[in-house]
């Protein structure tokens, strides 16, 4: 919340691809002291465009390639007129390494979010005033992050299959079990029982006062590894903060999203277009 960030200098350094609708590159920019590369498409169509930032999932990080993830958000957003930057995050593809991002909670995922916003105001293809966040899983609890730590970023936010608000109920489900990880982790800032306070801290839900954007959520009623019990809860404590939360629940969905995928994207564009973006 307190720091300044620096996004900018976004480079489209050269074309992966192109078909009628949209020219796909690879691009750089800057978050910070380091570099994030990702994927931007650009649609054929005259600009500027409204533009989303993508927020993709847990993917390893050694197995990761530029622009993994979200390939059908890709494709389906850029042709329905919107630019689209799916940022790598710091250690991910060709960004810089951070030895300290697990250890910091990956929160500097979210700081490459925030200057991925910041960089795509510069682009001429992009109508700065139009801009909004799409996240997905572990994406999806950045994209809270980025809506508490910076109200006014952006215009809207959508989240699909979301993590927790709550930064303890992500670090029991998967960080504790990594006996390594998990370990340094609860040595250096302690049990959430034993410190409460900093655990509230980092968790989006304590923030949600701040919030200024318009969200959509969108979970599967039998996703297996983010529970739905979760999004309930974090629709509850958004309206509880008197915000514009709405929540679609898809029976029989699972994590990944399958037959409801095309229904979902056809509400976040419906969403996006009611609030100006």
């Amino acid at each position: 919340m307190t720091k300044k960030y620096n996004g900018g200098n976004l480079r489209l350094d050269r074309e992966l691809a192109r078909n009628p609708a949209y020219t796909r590159y690879h691009v750089t920019y800057r978050s910070g002291t380091l570099t994030i590369s990702g994927i931007m498409n650009v649609p054929t169509t005259p600009g500027p465009h409204p533009a989303l930032v993508l927020n993709h999932g847990y993917i390893d990080p050694a197995v990761y390639t530029n622009g993994r993830g979200l390939m059908r958000e890709q494709d389906y957003l850029a042709r329905r007129g919107y630019v689209v930057l799916h940022t790598d995050y710091r250690n991910h593809a060709q960004s810089s390494k951070d030895p300290n991002s697990e250890l910091n909670l990956r929160l500097g995922y979210t700081e490459d979010v925030i200057n991925a916003v910041l960089a795509l105001r510069t682009s001429q293809y992009v109508d700065p005033a139009r801009i909004a966040l799409l996240g997905r899983s572990m994406g999806g609890g950045i994209t809270y992050n980025v809506l508490t730590a910076q109200p006014g970023l952006v215009k809207a936010g959508v989240v699909f299959a979301p993590v927790s608000s709550d930064a303890a109920d992500n670090f029991d489900r998967w960080t504790r079990p990594d006996r390594p990880l998990g370990t340094q982790i609860l040595r250096k800032y302690g049990e959430p029982a034993r410190n409460p306070e900093f655990w509230r801290n980092v968790s989006a839900v304590s923030f949600f006062d701040r919030v200024t954007e318009p969200i959509l959520i969108h979970h599967g009623e039998s996703d297996s590894t983010c529970p739905i019990a979760w999004s309930r809860e974090t629709l509850a404590a958004l309206k509880a903060a008197g915000k514009n939360a709405t929540m679609y629940t898809y029976p029989g969905e699972e994590h990944a999203f399958g037959p409801a995928w095309p229904t979902s994207m056809a509400r976040t564009v419906s969403f996006l277009k009611q609030h100006g973006v």
